[in-house]
């Protein structure tokens, strides 16, 4: 598996990075977090939360997919138990990350979301 890559710190992007890191943290809390960060950022669009914002959008669009998958009998169920599990584990990296002002994908699908999600 690869390491994640983590954007370079310079004097000019450290600014953006520490004006963006609350909008960036506000969206990994909970859905509506999600959308107040999306909102806050609306006008001035700071890089490193839009990044956030992308890679929250993701987890939250996994974790609807996963809610339909555990509407099938027995074999959802068992699906959405371990994805259940492995959200939260995205979760908690992402908001980590977001936090110590990484810019870097969350573990297994972030680099997909940013794929996905380029154009928001």
């Amino acid at each position: 598996m690869k390491t994640a890559e983590t954007k370079p710190i310079t004097p000019e992007t450290n600014n953006s990075t520490a004006e963006g890191k609350t909008t960036a943290t506000i969206a990994y809390l909970t859905i509506i977090g999600l959308i107040i960060a999306f909102v806050m950022n609306g006008e001035k669009k700071n890089e490193f939360a839009q990044y956030h914002i992308r890679q929250s959008l993701g987890l939250a669009l996994t974790g609807l997919a996963l809610g339909v998958i555990g509407m099938i009998p027995i074999l959802g169920w068992i699906i959405n138990i371990v994805g259940f599990f492995i959200i939260i584990y995205m979760w908690v990296m992402g908001l980590m990350n977001a936090i110590n002002e990484k810019q870097s994908p969350v573990p297994l699908l972030g680099k997909k979301y940013e794929e996905w999600l380029k154009n928001i």
